[in-house]
């Protein structure tokens, strides 16, 4: 939407385009505080405008006139003044534009005034001055809804192209633009997330933990935390479980299936050691964990850097102030990074599309509609707990984060969603940087609610495709074996396949069976990726408004 108006230079300029502006916001349904600020501050920068506007020149020539410009963009407000007249600084000029007008005992005031709304708008205004020509720009509403709009544009036009070129290209050529072309746009992107996920993780979980003075304030928080990961796995496994064993003898699920080439999945094993994984969380050197982006090893140095950081005396300031200037600097990388993201979501489905095929998708709805009904359910369990142990309203939760669950959709990376769930705890939720610090990295290694969803009806689906019928006994191994795989599996794509076969052997499914949903297996991580960051932000609420550390204006608004 852009409305544009001109406005004759004269004195009572100020107090039209005021009164336009007034109208025009009403209009987009803006807050009428938010109307208030924002009309001292046009008419601040107006009256700067208007004193440099070359007046001499707009009596003889009509078309010299300040022309107002209001533009909404998915979601943003801009407001656009421009007329002729000489260059002059923007900040200084409006400190004192109309100071003439006021007493010297006002005048202090006043300037305090306008500094502060100029303070408050300096990342937001813009001024250049060209071809005799003042321009002076103002960002007055940022839209949180900018990314969503910009993702879900992506995703639809991803669909219709690979569409198009799997029902027209021939499979050769599609196999090479979804391999050279897309899958290295998409491959260059998430390997610059995954650049900065290990110091994002390391510097995130020491600048958190120096901020505790009392230790045992860090442990209750800590063991919150845990606690109520492992609270939501057991619920994880338990609706997966519930979902298969109601639903999996549905006419709907096709049987009929050949099992694809399961070679390079089948080939593949994963150990599932608690002691080795208890043993494997300390690092033998400092770089390896950097290098590999092990999310254990790198916790376990965090929080033995953040509690000898508070322990060195006169020294302990100092790499305090160092760790958190690093990890806003990191944290800066990732906004710079993340603003591409709808060109990798736009690389990412067109390749799925492209190299599936629309066949392929419809004829494992069957198992991948339970999968999406038993994400579902965890939802609702979500809400559910905020309102039982945060007495927590859950529908600005789900208003807020439903842009940020579409982005790190498209990721299917758990690990690479860190940043992307801390900017959603911070800026959306006004959760404090002492609770989303801790729990946003230890959720992405520890906390895989989606992972045991898709295990449990993907298992018992197999099972029952094949033939194998699964007892109590076998259930409750079964369970315990979702809760290690879920531990244990990586925060990366293509992890789900080889903990799936490695289950399917334990409960007597030949392993050839995970060739028949390899298929989809790429929209299934990138589904599994979506519910688990979804309950690592939902604890970390959870947790933040138990603790007092969680800003509930930003929370409601």
């Amino acid at each position: 939407m852009k409305i544009r108006k001109d406005f004759l230079v004269n004195d009572k300029s100020i107090s039209e385009i005021t009164v336009f502006i007034e109208d025009t916001l009403a209009d987009f349904k803006l807050k009428h505080k938010d109307i208030t600020r924002i009309l001292l501050t046009v008419e601040e920068v107006a009256g700067s405008l208007v004193e440099h506007c070359d007046k001499a020149a707009a009596d003889e020539d009509p078309e010299n006139v300040i022309k107002v410009v209001l533009k909404k963009v998915y979601g943003n407000v801009v407001i656009e003044l421009s007329a002729k007249g000489s260059e002059y600084p923007l900040a200084d000029n409006v400190k004192s534009a109309s100071s003439d007008s006021i007493g010297d005992e006002d005048e202090g005031v006043q300037d305090a005034i306008r500094n502060i709304l100029l303070h408050s708008l300096a990342d937001d205004l813009k001024y250049k001055h060209k071809n005799g020509t003042n321009y002076i720009s103002m960002t007055i509403l940022r839209s949180n809804k900018k990314m969503l709009y910009q993702t879900l544009g992506a995703m639809a036009i991803a669909i219709v192209v690979g569409l198009i070129f799997s029902l027209c290209a021939p499979a050769e050529t599609n196999a090479y633009l979804s391999k050279f072309v897309l899958g290295r746009v998409k491959t260059v992107y998430m390997n610059a997330l995954k650049m900065v996920v290990a110091p994002v993780v390391f510097f995130s979980i020491v600048s958190c933990i120096v901020q505790f003075s009392d230790l045992n304030s860090l442990g209750r928080i800590g063991g919150k935390i845990m606690g109520m990961y492992m609270f939501t796995t057991l619920l994880a496994v338990t609706v997966g479980i519930s979902v298969a064993s109601a639903l999996s003898s549905s006419s709907f699920i096709q049987t009929s299936m050949q099992a694809a080439d399961a070679t390079s999945i089948t080939s593949q094993t994963m150990e599932v050691s608690i002691a080795d994984t208890l043993v494997g969380i300390v690092p033998s050197d400092i770089i390896t964990p950097f290098q590999k982006s092990n999310m254990l090893q790198l916790i376990f140095m965090a929080v033995l850097c953040g509690i000898a950081t508070g322990l060195l005396g006169k020294y302990s300031q100092s790499l305090s102030d160092l760790f958190n200037a690093c990890n806003e600097l990191f944290l800066k990388i990732t906004t710079i990074i993340i603003r591409f993201m709808p060109i990798a979501v736009f690389c990412s489905i067109a390749s799925m599309v492209m190299t599936l095929g629309i066949s392929t998708i419809v004829s494992l709805l069957g198992m991948l509609g339970l999968f999406l009904l038993g994400l579902l359910c965890m939802m609702i369990v979500y809400c559910l707990l905020m309102v039982v142990f945060g007495r927590l309203n859950p529908i600005p939760f789900i208003k807020k984060y439903s842009s940020v669950m579409l982005q790190v959709f498209s990721m299917a990376s758990s690990n690479a969603s860190i940043p992307i769930n801390m900017e959603a705890c911070e800026e959306r939720l006004g959760i404090k940087k002492k609770v989303f610090s801790l729990s946003i990295p230890l959720g992405a290694t520890l906390n895989m609610d989606g992972t045991c969803i898709y295990l449990a009806i993907f298992a018992l689906c197999l099972a029952r495709i094949y033939g194998v019928d699964v007892s109590q006994a076998g259930l409750l191994s079964m369970v315990i074996s979702i809760i290690v795989l879920s531990v244990g599996a990586p925060g990366i794509p293509g992890s789900g396949l080889i903990c799936l076969s490695v289950l399917l052997t334990q409960i007597n499914v030949p392993v050839e069976a995970v060739g028949l949903i390899m298929g989809i297996d790429s929209l299934c991580g990138m589904l599994r990726t979506m519910s688990n960051c979804l309950g690592d932000v939902a604890v970390s609420t959870v947790v933040a408004k138990t603790e007092g550390e969680i800003d509930m204006e930003v929370y409601r608004n």
